[in-house]
């Protein structure tokens, strides 16, 4: 009895994978939304966002968990945005290091701005669960239009991302 329920434990746990891996998120359309967050990470999140808020789909955009030591100016030169962009739009989150504290950093800067609908930026291996981070921390009453970016990871940086996915979610349901 104990093997067949290992066994199907197993095989869940297996399917969800290729779920997960099969349907990767993938960038979304030319929706408007009141704002941006791109969490800091994987290449190609911070040039997303630019292009959105470029296109007039955002009002502003956050990019959390940016060092302390980088300047409005450096970010412009390195991520090629123009300069007068980063200064009218961009805010330079500087409190998260994970994914839970970049849920937390976009909850108050959300609420300071009085958004009701975000647009989540992040590399699609990532977008489960800084999409269940998001959304827990915001509420219902805040959209979230996630917009992933293709990212390159191999099979371990998916089968971590996953387990990950799943400690979160199986904590949350335990109320941590």
């Amino acid at each position: 009895m104990i093997r067949r329920l290992l066994a199907l434990v197993v095989l869940v746990w297996a399917l969800g994978f290729a779920f997960f891996v099969i349907f990767l998120p993938r960038p979304a359309g030319p929706v408007r939304t009141d704002g941006i967050v791109v969490p800091t990470g994987a290449p190609g999140r911070i040039a997303r966002g630019s292009d959105v808020i470029r296109a007039g789909l955002a009002r502003r955009m956050l990019i959390s968990g940016v060092d302390r030591t980088v300047r409005p100016a450096e970010l412009a030169q390195k991520q090629a945005i123009p300069l007068v962009v980063v200064a009218c739009c961009v805010d330079l989150g500087r409190e998260a290091v994970d994914t839970r504290s970049n849920a937390a950093e976009t909850v108050l800067w959300v609420r300071r701005n009085h958004y009701r609908s975000i647009r989540l930026v992040t590399t699609d291996w990532h977008m489960a669960r800084a999409e269940l981070e998001l959304t827990r921390a915001l509420g219902p009453d805040i959209a979230v239009v996630p917009d992933a970016v293709r990212g390159d990871a191999g099979l371990l940086v998916l089968w971590r991302e996953y387990n990950k996915y799943l400690l979160r979610r199986a904590s949350m349901l335990v109320g941590l």
